[in-house]
């Protein structure tokens, strides 16, 4: 059975609304420390309150950082 013109519309259509989705996700930041540094970061880090680290991915890896070095968390426009 042969895609009419439509449906690939439609496909074309639903692929691009998934990768735009997909992109809009992703939310690029630095973290600034108390010493100077700043790591930059592929998504928004999250803060665990409860553990008092922050944590971020790095070359597919999880990261923490002890809040309490953290100076400000930025995200990259």
């Amino acid at each position: 059975m042969k895609p009419t013109s439509l449906a690939r519309s439609t496909l074309i259509a639903l692929a691009l609304v998934s990768l735009t989705a997909m992109a809009a996700c992703s939310t690029p930041s630095q973290i600034h420390t108390r010493d100077g540094r700043a790591i930059p970061t592929a998504d928004k880090p999250e803060v665990d309150k409860d553990s008092g680290f922050v944590k971020y991915e790095r070359d597919g890896r999880e990261v923490q950082i002890n809040q309490s070095d953290v100076q400000a968390i930025e995200e990259i426009k």
